[in-house]
């Protein structure tokens, strides 16, 4: 079933939530509808369809809520873009590793500033070197992030990422 894009009452984004998640905060009264899907969910007396785009009624202190983005083998990915820090082609999951910029062999830790995605190609040929012993560039430094990253890389729905577009910006960021 498909995600909802839950704004803040700016229309900032905020996080992606489950449908069931959607329908407690509309249920609750805390956000308004602001875009559906086709699909619909079906009680035994009522249909309803599926919210697609919600926003908070009041105003939610994003300092006071400072997400803590956790270490993932996904974030990384998303954070990333999917794409081999090394031979920058885009990649799937499964076509993909994590990879050590400081290998651990020397030290390295798993860390966001130490981590970046790789092919396994590219993985291989770099081995336990560094990325400068290997002869690699990063396409860029491993960092932590202060936001989740690729929130619509992350969802592969074509239907999501029409809807959402205009709430995200997309016009910018689009490859």
């Amino acid at each position: 079933m498909q995600k909802t894009l839950l704004l803040n009452a700016g229309f900032e984004p905020l996080r992606v939530v489950s449908w069931q998640r959607a329908f407690s905060l509309i249920f609750q009264g805390k956000v308004e509808i602001l875009e559906e899907y086709a699909s619909q969910v079906h009680t035994v007396s009522r249909q309803f369809k599926v919210p697609a785009v919600i926003r908070m009624r009041r105003w939610v202190n994003l300092k006071k809520h400072v997400p803590v983005i956790r270490f993932s083998r996904a974030n990384v990915y998303a954070r990333d873009e999917y794409r081999c820090q090394y031979c920058y082609a885009f990649y799937s999951e499964k076509e993909l590793t994590l990879d050590h910029v400081h290998p651990v062999v020397h030290g390295g830790k798993k860390t966001w500033d130490n981590i970046v995605t790789a092919c396994i190609r590219c993985n291989q040929k770099k081995g336990h070197r560094s990325v400068q012993e290997a002869g690699f560039t990063l396409l860029k430094a491993p960092r932590r992030p202060h936001w989740l990253p690729g929130i619509l890389r992350t969802v592969r729905a074509r239907e999501e990422q029409a809807v959402w577009a205009p709430y995200l910006s997309l016009s910018e960021q689009t490859d």
